[in-house]
């Protein structure tokens, strides 16, 4: 179940730059910094674990059987798997899918794959983690419209349930809702996509591509300026941007209770996305082709606009064609199958040694410095140096602050009356993590 433009021609290209194409010419003047770029979207060779769930053998198994039972919802007949198909890159293949009510879901199904990286859940980002994800759809009136406590009951009712937990779990293998949200988290973060032949050519295999798809990839990277928001090897920089669609939903406003943010959803990554089409957060899209023409001509001006997608892409159909056939390259050819990557405990987003320093800057979507010192008494002073709108959250001991929409040339200064370590995040931007300790002063 090919989609349109996914298709083959023959190999045969083993230089080791190559300029942009246009209309099948070559533009010598723009050449691709083919090592550059295969650093930066190399692969990692584990995957994330956080420390207060650790993958074990028994509680990913516990978890993919969960994942397929119905019992965790209302009427016994929905599974998490009934939407999120593995033969689809775990999504449905449908815009929206049909809820409880008979009428279509607000927004479309996401894959599931490579979630161990996300920072956020869900298309508007509220959920903060795995593990509280996936508790949400099972009780949600429109899509599971089940109940945890009678689910649970239920499932301690079943004698090999009951053994799975207690294997998955043998320090507190009670069936609760924690373990579950626990087993299914899990789980999760083993769906790795397999390397592509994308992959390969990041490698060093030089023949992996072929003309048009390395042409495909120099735009990608250059002139359609796709790489502003899809970046990293999972091609997406796991914010929230508005990119001009015609929908009424609000999306991340809403959630951070920030204006500035309406309209945004999160950047969904292009890995296996052959397989998962239509696209964006509505479904409105069926195909590629339609979501290049989207940003060609098809964005909606409105205040809200993400300052980091061009407001008109201008591509010839060949350079249309070529962008195609590179955005296939990060699918499998056939339905893709988790790849085996080792897990290792680590946290996301660790920065440098913390410094002391009152100002931080925000330029270029990251905080610098990225750790820093305080004294009780002392301000941190936030500035918004950036071309970007942001926003600020920070939690710490005895302390909870969200800013409002902080536009370019804004300040936001935060006091403390308590020592402690505070992480701070961009609720638009979330891979901008800010650690800030605050020492008794003396």
């Amino acid at each position: 179940m090919l989609r349109k433009g996914f298709a083959r021609t023959g190999r045969g290209f083993a230089g080791l730059a190559l300029a942009v194409l246009v209309g099948g010419a070559a533009d010598t003047s723009a050449p691709l910094d083919i090592a550059h770029w295969r650093q930066a979207f190399a692969r990692p060779d584990h995957a994330p674990n956080p420390a207060g769930n650790p993958a074990t053998p028994e509680k990913v198994a516990l978890g993919a059987k969960l994942f397929e039972d119905a019992r965790l919802s209302g009427a016994g007949d929905v599974a998490c798997a009934s939407c999120h198909q593995a033969e689809l890159s775990f999504s449905d293949g449908v815009d929206r899918h049909v809820g409880h009510d008979g009428q279509p879901l607000d927004r479309r199904t996401p894959p599931l794959w490579n979630l161990a990286w996300g920072l956020s859940l869900f298309w508007d980002g509220r959920a903060p983690s795995l593990e509280a994800q996936a508790m949400v759809p099972i009780e949600n009136e429109r899509e599971m419209a089940g109940n945890l406590q009678t689910a649970l009951r239920t499932l301690s009712a079943d004698p090999q349930i009951r053994q799975g937990f207690a294997q998955a779990f043998p320090d507190d293998p009670a069936v609760t809702q924690a373990n579950l949200a626990k087993a299914l988290a899990a789980f999760q973060r083993t769906l790795v996509s397999p390397e592509t032949r994308f992959d390969r050519w990041v490698k060093g295999d030089d023949a992996a591509l072929e003309p048009d798809e390395l042409a495909g990839f120099s735009l990608f990277v250059g002139k359609a300026g796709c790489v502003a928001c899809h970046h990293g090897w999972r091609f997406t920089d796991e914010a929230f941007h508005d990119i001009g669609l015609a929908s009424e939903d609000k999306g991340r406003g809403p959630v951070l209770r920030v204006g500035a943010a309406d309209h945004a959803f999160k950047t969904p990554s292009l890995r296996e996305r052959v397989w998962s089409a239509p696209y964006m957060h509505d479904g409105s899209l069926a195909t590629f082709e339609d979501v290049i023409d989207h940003y060609a001509g098809h964005v909606v001006q409105r205040p809200t606009l993400s300052a980091d997608i061009p407001r008109r892409i201008a591509l010839s159909e060949g350079e249309r064609a070529q962008l195609v056939a590179f955005l296939n390259t990060l699918s499998s050819d056939d339905p893709p199958r988790p790849a085996s990557l080792p897990a290792r405990t680590m946290t996301l987003g660790d920065v440098a040694d913390a410094v002391p320093a009152s100002t931080v800057s925000q330029k270029d979507r990251r905080f610098t410095p990225g750790a820093i010192l305080l004294k009780l008494g002392e301000a941190l002073r936030i500035l918004n140096d950036d071309t970007r709108v942001h926003n600020v959250r920070l939690d710490g001991p005895g302390k909870s602050f969200s800013s409002d929409a902080q536009n370019p040339g804004d300040t936001v200064t935060i006091g403390f009356d308590q020592p402690g370590h505070y992480d701070v995040i961009c609720g638009i931007h979330p891979e901008m993590r800010l650690s800030v300790d605050v020492a008794q002063s003396r």
